[in-house]
């Protein structure tokens, strides 16, 4: 396999969270459906061809998700338990085992995706800049799998 390149995606915006409310329950506000409608748009604009795409369980990943894949007329999405609430370390042991894809979007939360990002492009989790919401970072990996500090952002956009 050449280069591999990984396109995150943190959810938009949400619902504030009720007393009673599950976190994993909280949907997409309104503002937040326009934030994903216009990272689907930019992402079509910008050709992104997953060929998998995983996202956390939580209703505001998968919302964000479909809303996305809309704009890029993609169908085949699969939750991944493991990317709510996950370290950078866990966010890799996901993508690893996805290797057999060449181009993974992967919708999840912070701090673990700006964590992942800067260990993947620095070598250290803890200088992450911040994804905001309906943020996508958008990395291209080296031939030879996913090692820290080996990663370039090719895109760096939110709306």
């Amino acid at each position: 396999m050449a280069s591999r390149e990984i396109i995150l995606v943190r959810h938009a915006h949400a619902e504030t969270a009720t007393a009673d409310e599950d976190d994993l329950a909280r949907g997409l506000s309104l503002r937040g459906e326009a934030e994903a409608d216009a990272a689907g748009a930019w992402l079509k604009q910008h050709a992104a061809a997953p060929e998998r795409v995983l996202y956390s369980p939580a209703a505001r990943s998968r919302e964000t998700c479909e809303r996305v894949l809309t704009a890029l007329g993609y169908t085949d999405l699969r939750s991944e338990a493991r990317i709510y609430e996950a370290t950078p370390a866990a966010l890799l042991r996901v993508l690893d085992d996805h290797a057999d894809a060449a181009s993974v979007l992967l919708v999840g939360h912070n701090p673990g995706l700006e964590d992942l990002v800067a260990l993947m492009t620095e070598g250290a989790s803890d200088s992450g800049r911040g994804i905001p919401p309906a943020g996508v970072v958008w990395m291209t990996l080296p031939e030879g799998g996913i090692e820290p500090g080996t990663a370039e952002v090719r895109h760096f956009w939110w709306p």
